[in-house]
């Protein structure tokens, strides 16, 4: 695993999922009977510009989202941008200004803002834990636990705020838990069972609840250890038993109030569920001008 203070390529979505996904969000708001308040209020030919604007610190992710969403509800509708994905922004910032039929500017709006706001607030909240650990070598992962249909970007979003990402589904690796320990009859039978039914490119993670199935796992060679619902002093000694062997992941109770201790605890990563599931929206607005 690359050292979080390298450089790293910035993070991309694909065309094709961003398409995709505002499509069926567009079509949800729309429903049957389409735009009813703006095409009984506006006149089909006026004009509008808007501008996107941010009303709170924070980190700016899913402009690709926005952009489609009203260029899907009007290919003629522009948009153009002010910041990039990443880009940190203060209140009263211009984000981007989206310009063309009044009617499709506000057709779009509500879907546009939606995964702007939702998907700023998950990259700013990560920056946040970001920034507690940042004295050390850890880095905070989010997890799969994240709104269905939007992991793609929730994870995106992630990166954006300075974050990493734990498994994308469930065919990423081999992520041994307390349940799947229980049924296969103990760590190292689950660790061996996992090491003869994996390729070599599917990495093994087990994760253990105490110090003592930590060293009956180290003996069956995992290629990653998660020290599950330990407090600081535990996790010391369970980097002191590791000494270096293999990364080391911390999970449980972690908050932004409990992650700076965690971290300096020496493990190499901290994946918490908070950045994606806690994550309050960041608050930006769209003002716009009739023509």
């Amino acid at each position: 695993m690359a050292s979080k203070k390298s450089k790293a390529h910035l993070p991309t979505l694909s065309a094709l999922q961003v398409e995709e996904a505002v499509r069926a969000a567009l079509l949800e708001d729309l429903g049957l009977a389409g735009d009813v308040t703006s095409d009984a209020t506006i006149p089909a030919k006026a004009k509008a510009v808007a501008q996107m604007n941010s009303r709170e610190d924070g980190i700016i992710a899913g402009l690709a989202l926005a952009k489609s969403a009203f260029q899907q509800f009007d290919p003629k509708t522009k948009f153009k941008t002010f910041v990039r994905d990443g880009d940190r922004v203060k209140p009263g910032q211009k984000i981007a200004q989206v310009e063309g039929r009044a009617r499709s500017v506000l057709g779009g709006e509500r879907v546009a803002l939606n995964y702007l706001c939702h998907l700023s607030g998950i990259a700013t909240y990560t920056n946040q834990f970001a920034e507690r650990i940042a004295h050390t070598k850890a880095v905070v992962c989010c997890t799969r636990k994240t709104i269905p249909g939007l992991r793609a970007f929730e994870k995106y979003a992630v990166k954006c705020g300075g974050g990493s990402n734990h498994r994308y589904g469930l065919d990423d690796a081999i992520l041994i838990k307390d349940n799947h320990i229980a049924v296969a009859g103990g760590v190292r039978e689950a660790i061996e069972a996992a090491r003869a039914f994996a390729g070599h490119l599917i990495k093994i993670e087990v994760e253990v609840d105490t110090l003592e199935q930590l060293k009956e796992a180290l003996k069956a060679g995992p290629d990653v250890v998660m020290l599950d619902n330990m407090g600081p002093d535990q996790l010391r000694e369970g980097v002191a038993i590791v000494d270096g062997a293999i990364p080391i992941e911390a999970s449980g109770n972690v908050n932004i109030d409990t992650i700076q201790a965690i971290a300096e605890s020496g493990v190499d990563m901290i994946s918490t569920s908070k950045i994606t599931m806690s994550a309050p929206t960041l608050d930006i607005g769209l003002d716009i001008n009739i023509s």
